[in-house]
């Protein structure tokens, strides 16, 4: 319980590390940039048990929770099998070498670690046997030979088949921002007990890649270690390369001058078209309701119908007043809690829009005008995917300078993903791999997922949004639909109107009859059964 990050404040070994670092010039490890956050507030707050081990504790977040003890002693199990295989069997060898990278181990975490130079040796040591030997069931090839056989014992976690529940969630637990450990540690483990180091570990990385990414296709992953902080880190940097990011903020510099003036005029003349309609549908509706409050008053005035005066007057004062002042929105909401707006796919299919897979990452996402054609990756949908994506994001958003692309795209399915109908579609076009119970999973998975860090933009993710709402603004039947709603359901004047006329209309016709002896067949029957014979 010494590692317990939550201990008093010790002042003297706080002073002798200090002068330890000032006297022997130790390297503090500043060339190291933090990669192990903590997950930001406001994701965790929506969902902590994604973001909280559950099981086992790996590094030194979250080493002191009671409810992660019981995992201690399968740990220390896998540290003794390791013991094996070092030179000497002496354990005590690799917490050596771990303790003399404790200032590059600290360098990793953006919290201050507590724990004594020889603790986070014995600890970090005994976190990455345990990772190695659960890594190993990952492995493809003959070299992972060279790490120890598991128990029968620790079937139930370690299982090569990765069919029990418990492996499932110690998946979970081990690809958590929160409780990373720093690649390097492992690949200073292997080469300890002498074997090929490097190609076991990039085996062990390839097939748990395979294994934990969402999306389906993207290739051979990079594994060197070098390359990558830590497995959550090895994850992102494989489903969202960087030139997702950085070629889409590119593009306009690729073109030619005679395309950028082209798509130039291309906006001016949207952008008038855009204020044209918008100008003249508001005239069109100030027209309508200004002939429908004069038809309305000229009626209420005919002798015949003075007693409606009273309800058009009042109808009409409701209609002059502003129609949102009992739902104004505060001001105060925070845009991070609103949903992207783009149409469901239950609506983008209604207008005719197809949704082709692909494979790969993020860059394939596009939407092609010309056919309705929205394509979107390959994504591979299990009882995994929530918390993998979920961290992926928090990973994101504590290390990313730019946009953030997989939080964006997080954003697009939650937006078109609302119902059960909308997860169906995109399952039997082959965009979503289903391996939940239902589509209604799928559906309640995508719509918890919607809170955002922090507001941003991906200039080819929001062209697809654009375009999208662009698409489905322009079809006819929607803005026939969009027409009848607003002006015809949604116009009190004209229901009102139309009431009228059919009263004015029965009532004309009930005077006619009246005037003219009509009288109906059935009423002159019953006359003259009740007349006198």
């Amino acid at each position: 319980m010494t590692t317990c990050s939550t201990l008093p404040f010790d002042e003297t070994r706080w002073i002798i590390r200090i002068r330890r670092i000032f006297n022997e010039e130790i390297e503090l490890g500043e060339d190291q940039p933090i990669c192990v956050f903590d997950v930001p507030k406001p994701l965790l707050c929506t969902r902590p048990e994604a973001y909280i081990p559950q099981l086992v504790a790996l590094g030194p977040y979250h080493h002191c929770r009671e409810e992660l003890a019981d995992m201690e002693r399968y740990k220390l199990s896998a540290a003794k099998r390791a013991q094996t295989h070092l030179p000497g069997t002496d354990f005590q060898q690799l917490v050596d070498v771990f303790t003399k990278l404790e200032h590059l181990i600290r360098a990793h975490y953006h919290r201050h670690l507590n724990p004594s130079n020889e603790t986070l040796g014995w600890m970090m040591a005994i976190d990455v046997s345990f990772l190695l030997e659960f890594l190993q069931t990952f492995g493809k090839n003959s070299n992972q030979r060279a790490l120890q056989r598991i128990p029968s014992r620790m079937s139930h976690l370690v299982d090569p088949s990765r069919r029990t529940s418990s492996h499932s969630m110690l998946l979970r637990d081990i690809v958590m921002l929160e409780n990373q450990v720093p690649l390097f540690l492992l690949l200073k483990a292997l080469e300890t007990r002498g074997s090929p180091a490097q190609p076991v570990l990039s085996s062990m990385l390839t097939g748990f890649f395979q294994e934990v990414s969402t999306f389906r296709g993207i290739g051979c992953p990079c594994t060197d270690v070098n390359r990558h902080a830590h497995l959550l880190d090895f994850l992102y940097s494989n489903m969202v390369p960087r030139c997702t990011e950085e070629s889409h903020g590119a593009t306009g510099e690729d073109r030619d001058e005679s395309h950028h003036r082209h798509d130039h005029r291309k906006r001016t003349l949207n952008s008038a078209m855009e204020l044209l309609v918008s100008r003249g549908s508001k005239i069109v509706s100030v027209v309508i309701e200004f002939m429908l409050r004069f038809l309305l008053k000229f009626i209420a005035s005919l002798p015949c119908l003075s007693i409606l005066g009273e309800p058009i007057e009042q109808l009409t004062q409701q209609a002059s007043e502003p129609r949102g002042a009992s739902g104004v929105q505060s001001k105060d909401t925070s845009p991070l809690l609103e949903e992207i707006a783009v149409p469901s796919v239950a609506e983008l299919a209604y207008t005719g829009v197809r949704f082709c897979p692909t494979v790969g990452d993020l860059s394939m996402i596009g939407f092609c005008p010309a056919t309705a054609t929205l394509h979107l990756p390959v994504i591979g949908v299990d009882i995994n995917s929530e918390v993998v994506l979920r961290n992926l994001v928090a990973y994101e958003a504590s290390v990313a300078a730019g946009p953030l692309v997989l939080a964006r795209y997080v954003e697009l399915m939650n937006g078109i993903i609302d119902t059960e109908e909308d997860a169906r579609v995109l399952r039997e076009c082959g965009v979503i791999l289903n391996h939940l119970k239902s589509d209604q999973e799928v559906a309640e998975l995508w719509n918890g997922m919607t809170r955002s860090v922090r507001l941003t933009r991906v200039p080819a993710l929001d062209k697809v949004i654009d375009d999208l709402n662009r698409h489905h603004g322009g079809c006819w039947k929607v803005r026939v639909r969009t027409f009848v709603r607003a002006h015809v359901l949604g116009s009190r004047e004209l229901l009102a109107c139309v009431a009228v006329l059919l009263l004015v209309l029965f009532i004309g016709l009930q005077a006619f009859c009246v005037v003219r002896g009509c009288v109906p067949v059935s009423y002159g029957m019953a006359s003259r059964k009740i007349g006198p014979r």
